[in-house]
C-alpha cells in the first residue's frame, strides 16, 4: 500500500521520468530480451494516435465557426498573416539546426532507398482530399486540415449554428476525455519503449540521440529566449520584460503539467491585463483574445513546429542529409503536418522523404525531454500570437520591425548553431570504424578449400575441346579470375583472403560441385577472354557489367544482379548533384568514367554538357589524383563499399538518372554446357533465397548473425542467458 500512495502523490512528469529511469536501467540489465517489450511501445504509440486527426478535424471547424462574420472579417486575415509569419520563421529557424551537427564522418552500405525515387510534393493528392473519410484512414494529416478550415470557415456564416457549435465542443471534451486516459499509461508506455531501446540500442545510437537533444534545447532557447520577445519588444508596444514577466508563470504550469490547455485561461487573462495596462483594452481587444487563445490552442505552436527538426537529424543520423531542394517541400509539408501531434506528424514526414520508419523510437525516446520544452513554448506561443494580433487589430503593429527582428534571430541563430556544431564535435566523443568494419568483413557462407594459381597453365588443344564441366569436376576445382578494386564484389580483407559477394556464389558454387577454387589474380583486362578460352580461367568475377563488346569477346552467365548508375563525389558537393537538370545546367563539368566504350556512349546522352576522362582505378580517384574531376560516375552499389573505406565521399543517385547495367559472370565462349549449368545453378540459388541473402550481406550490409548482443548484468555479470 506504501508504494500506491507514493506513486499516487507523484505528478505525472515525475512519473513518467520514474519510468524512463527504470526502462533503461530494465534495458542494462535484462539486454536484448527487453526488446519483446516494444509491443508495449508499439501499443501506447497507436493509442495516442487513435484521437489526434479526429481532434484536429472537430477543434478546427468548432474553433473557426464559433466566430461571427464581423469578429472573423476583422480578426481573421490578422492572425492568419502572423501565424504564417510565424510559422515561416520557426520553419527558418530549422533549416539551421544541421549546422549544429557534430561533423563526424560517416557512411554505410547501399541503400535500396538510392533507388526509389523521392515522393515528389503533389498538391492535389496531398492537400485536396476527394474523400476526407480516406484521408482520415490513411492519415493524410495536410489533407484533413484544409477540410477542416474550409469547414470552420463556411459554419461562421451558417443560421442556428449554436448546436452544432455545442455538439463540436462536447465531442471535443469526448476526445480529450479519452486522450487523458491514455496519458494515464505513459508511464507504462515509455517504460516499454525505453527498456527495448536500452536493450537493443548499440552504444553510438545513444550517442547520436543527445546530439539531437541538444541542438534541440540549444533551440528551443533561441526561439524562446529571442525571436518569441523579439517580435514583441520590437514590433508592438510591449517590452521584452513584460512579456517574460507576465508568461513566465504560465511556461512553468505547462511545463510542469505537461499540457497548455491548463493555462489557457491564465494566458487570456494575462494578456487582458497587458492590454489595459498599456490603454488598448476595448470590445476589439477582449474578442480579438477570446477568440485567438483558443485558436492558436488547435493551431501548430513554435513548441510544435520545433519538434520537426528531429526529421533534419534523422536524415543526418543515417547519412542522407536532405539536399536544398528538398527544403521547400519540408517547410511546408512539415506546417501542415504539425496540424497533428508530432505522433502522426514524424512517421509521416519520415516515410515522406525515404527515412527509416524506426526512427520514431528514437523520438520517443527523446520525447521525454523535447515534450515539456515543447509544451513551455507552446505557452508563451499563446501570448505572443495573441499579442501580436491585438496589436495589429488597433493598427500598432509594425511589420518592418517584425522582419528586422526575425532577420536578426536568423542571423544569431546561425552563429549559434554553428559554434554548437564545433563544440559538439569535440565534446562527444566519436570515432569513426566503417573502413575497418569492412575490411573485417568475411565470407557469409562456409569456405571450401582455396588455393592461388599466379601462372594457372592452359589446358591441352583435347581438352579445350572438352566439355569445361567435366574438365573442371575431374580436376576438382575451380579456376576463378578477379582483379582488384572491385569492391564489394571480390577484394582482399584485413586476413588477405578473397572475399565480397561474388566469392561467397563461387564458394557455394564449388561446395556443390564438390570441388575446390583456384584464384588467379589478373592484373590486365587484355588476356581475360584468351585465358578463359584456354583453360588457365574457367570463371570471372568481380562484378562485372555485361556490354555488347565484352559479350563479343566471352560468355556471360545469366544477369545474377545489376549496377545502379550513380555518382561519386566528396561530401561537401553532394547538394550540387541533386538532380540531371541541375548537373546538365553546370558550366565547364567534369566526369570521370571507367574504361567501357559501351557504357561511355549512354553516359554522353545523359551529360551532353560534360567532359568525360576516362581512369583505370577507382581508388586514384577517392585519393586525390585528379582533383579536376567533378564527380565520378560509377555504381552506386559499388560507390557505397568504396564511401565506407573514404567517408569523405558520397555516393548518390541523383534525380532522374536511371540507368542500370546487368552484372553477370565471364564464361568461355562456346562451352554451351557450362553455360548453361552456371545459368540453371544461379536461378536455383536465386529461387531458394541464397542470391538474396549474399546481396543483403555484402551490397546492404545486413549482416544479424554478425551482430553483437547488448551488453547485460545479467548475462556479463551473472551469466544467465535468458
Amino acid at each position: 500500500m506504501t508504494a500506491i500512495n507514493i506513486y499516487g502523490k507523484l505528478s505525472p512528469f515525475q512519473r513518467v521520468l520514474i519510468a524512463l529511469a527504470l526502462g533503461i536501467m530494465t534495458g542494462i540489465i535484462v539486454g536484448e530480451p527487453a526488446g519483446m517489450l516494444e509491443i508495449g511501445g508499439t501499443i501506447y504509440i497507436r493509442l495516442l494516435q487513435m484521437t489526434v486527426l479526429p481532434y484536429v478535424l472537430v477543434s478546427i471547424i468548432s474553433g473557426l465557426g464559433r466566430l461571427d462574420s464581423d469578429m472573423a472579417a476583422n480578426i481573421g486575415i490578422k492572425a492568419v498573416k502572423i501565424i504564417l509569419f510565424i510559422w515561416l520563421s520557426v520553419m527558418l529557424t530549422l533549416l539551421l539546426l544541421p549546422f549544429g551537427y557534430p561533423d563526424w564522418e560517416t557512411s554505410g552500405f547501399f541503400s535500396t532507398s538510392m533507388v526509389t525515387e523521392t515522393v515528389r510534393l503533389n498538391f492535389v493528392d496531398l492537400y485536396i482530399p476527394s474523400n476526407i473519410f480516406a484521408s482520415l484512414a490513411n492519415t493524410i494529416v495536410p489533407a484533413v486540415v484544409l477540410f477542416s478550415l474550409l469547414m470552420g470557415v463556411a459554419i461562421i456564416s451558417v443560421k442556428n449554428k449554436e448546436s452544432f457549435i455545442s455538439l463540436s465542443d462536447n465531442i471535443v471534451d469526448g476526445l480529450q476525455k479519452v486522450a487523458s486516459y491514455i496519458a494515464k499509461l505513459a508511464p507504462f508506455g515509455i517504460f516499454a519503449i525505453a527498456a527495448a531501446a536500452a536493450g537493443t540500442l548499440q552504444p553510438d545510437e545513444l550517442e547520436r540521440l543527445q546530439v539531437f537533444l541538444w541542438v534541440y534545447i540549444i533551440a528551443a532557447i533561441l526561439l524562446g529566449f529571442i525571436l518569441l520577445p523579439l517580435l514583441i519588444q520590437w514590433a508592438t508596444p510591449f517590452s521584452y520584460r513584460e512579456l517574460m514577466s507576465v508568461a513566465g508563470e504560465a511556461m512553468v504550469t505547462a511545463l510542469a503539467t505537461g499540457t497548455v490547455l491548463v493555462v489557457l485561461p491564465m494566458i487570456a487573462e494575462r494578456c487582458k491585463e497587458l492590454l489595459k495596462k498599456h490603454g488598448m483594452e476595448c470590445e476589439a481587444t477582449d474578442s480579438t483574445v477570446d477568440v485567438m487563445v483558443p485558436t492558436a490552442y488547435s493551431f501548430p505552436s513554435v513548441g510544435t513546429l520545433l519538434g520537426l527538426g528531429f526529421i533534419l537529424f534523422s536524415a543526418w543520423y543515417v547519412g542522407a542529409p536532405l539536399g536544398v531542394e528538398d527544403y521547400p517541400s519540408y517547410v511546408v509539408m512539415g506546417a501542415f503536418s504539425a496540424f497533428g501531434s508530432m505522433a502522426v506528424a514524424i512517421p509521416f514526414l519520415l516515410d515522406y522523404f525515404g527515412l527509416p520508419a524506426d526512427q520514431f523510437q528514437l523520438y520517443l525516446l527523446g520525447s521525454v525531454v523535447t515534450a515539456r520544452v515543447a509544451t513551455g513554448l507552446a505557452a508563451l506561443h499563446g501570448f505572443v500570437v495573441t499579442l501580436l494580433v491585438a496589436s495589429a487589430v488597433l493598427n500598432k503593429l509594425s511589420w518592418r520591425k517584425l522582419m528586422q527582428a526575425v532577420a536578426l534571430h536568423l542571423g544569431i541563430s546561425a552563429g549559434v548553431m554553428i559554434l554548437a556544431g564545433v563544440g559538439l564535435t569535440h565534446l562527444i566523443s566519436y570515432e569513426y570504424i566503417g573502413d575497418r568494419s569492412f575490411e573485417a568483413m568475411q565470407l557469409k557462407g562456409e569456405a571450401v578449400k582455396v588455393t592461388r594459381a599466379t601462372t594457372p597453365v592452359a589446358l591441352t588443344p583435347e581438352e579445350q575441346r572438352r566439355p569445361r564441366l567435366d574438365i573442371i569436376r575431374e580436376r576438382g576445382s575451380l579456376r576463378v579470375g578477379y582483379f582488384s578494386n572491385n569492391l564489394p564484389y571480390a577484394f582482399l580483407n584485413n586476413k588477405g583472403d578473397v572475399v565480397g559477394l561474388d566469392m561467397d556464389i563461387m564458394h557455394e558454387l564449388a561446395r556443390d560441385l564438390d570441388i575446390k577454387l583456384e584464384l588467379t589474380h589478373l592484373k590486365s583486362k587484355k588476356e581475360e577472354a584468351q585465358m578463359l578460352l584456354d583453360g588457365r580461367l574457367d570463371i570471372m568475377i568481380g562484378g562485372k557489367a555485361i556490354t555488347p563488346q565484352r559479350a563479343i569477346d566471352m560468355a556471360f552467365s545469366n544477369a545474377y544482379t545489376n549496377h545502379s548508375a550513380g555518382l561519386m563525389m566528396t561530401d561537401a558537393r553532394r547538394d550540387k548533384f541533386s538532380s540531371l537538370e541541375v548537373i546538365n545546367a553546370m558550366e565547364e563539368l567534369n566526369l570521370a568514367i571507367l574504361d567501357s566504350a559501351y557504357y561511355k556512349k549512354t553516359i554522353e546522352k545523359i551529360f551532353p554538357n560534360a567532359t568525360l576522362t576516362t581512369i583505370n582505378n577507382p581508388r586514384d580517384f577517392f585519393r586525390g589524383k585528379h582533383p579536376d574531376i567533378d564527380a565520378f560516375v560509377f555504381s552506386a552499389e559499388a560507390g557505397s563499399a568504396w564511401a565506407m573505406l573514404y567517408p569523405a565521399y558520397s555516393s548518390i543517385i541523383p534525380k532522374g538518372l536511371k540507368l542500370k547495367a546487368p552484372v553477370g559472370f565471364g564464361l568461355p565462349k562456346g562451352q554451351f554446357d557450362f553455360t548453361q549449368y552456371i545459368n540453371t545453378w544461379l536461378q536455383l540459388k536465386k529461387d531458394n533465397a541464397y542470391l538474396d541473402g549474399v546481396y543483403d550481406y555484402w551490397i546492404l550490409g545486413l549482416n544479424p548473425e554478425a551482430k553483437k548482443p547488448r551488453w547485460s548484468v545479467i548475462h556479463n555479470v551473472f551469466g544467465w542467458d535468458i
